[in-house]
């Protein structure tokens, strides 16, 4: 009990208890640690089916944003940009590259010659397909402890963590 009331008050005394909320600052950080971690090993992941098809990581990221966005009509790469969190010119080059190896279209919009849409071509949801198994069976090892609500719960935590940090972000380009 006592070791508990002195860690407490060397927690309070570092900022911990009494700031961000009542969040202890030490718990914050290592929480910080935990996501970079996460971040390296799932850019380990990422390389490892991105070799599977004889692609960069990046690469295999801008396929997986279009499986996930494209709705038919194709997506435009500044959208493909944002979710990736990457400049639009890194976007075209790559998707560029994608396109002379067979893996996607490009195509100029009907209603703005500006906007690229991209797709993926047949060969490569055939070839996502054919990789589904070994996904399903990681993502069942990944997240065992973790009941459908439990995912959604921590997942909805995150996006909510993951808004602040982007007004933080903000915030401190502006100067606060």
């Amino acid at each position: 009990m006592a070791q508990e009331l002195r860690k407490g008050s060397d927690s309070s005394s570092r900022g911990g208890s009494s700031e961000f909320g009542g969040t202890n600052q030490d718990i914050a950080r290592q929480l910080a640690w935990e996501i970079a971690a996460i971040n390296v090993h799932l850019q380990e992941i990422r390389y490892f089916w991105a070799k599977a098809l004889g692609i960069s990581g990046p690469q295999w990221m801008i396929l997986m944003a279009l499986a996930d966005l494209d709705q038919g009509e194709g997506v435009p790469v500044k959208v493909v940009s944002k979710m990736l969190h990457v400049d639009p010119s890194f976007v075209t080059t790559q998707s560029k590259m994608l396109e002379k190896k067979g893996f996607m279209r490009r195509r100029t919009s009907a209603d703005d010659a500006r906007v690229v849409q991209m797709s993926l071509t047949d060969k490569t949801y055939k070839q996502i397909a054919n990789l589904a198994s070994e996904q399903q069976a990681l993502n069942n090892f990944v997240f065992a402890e973790f009941s459908d609500r439990e995912l959604r719960d921590l997942t909805g935590k995150l996006a909510t963590l993951k808004g602040r940090l982007e007004k933080a972000s903000l915030k401190i380009a502006m100067g606060i």
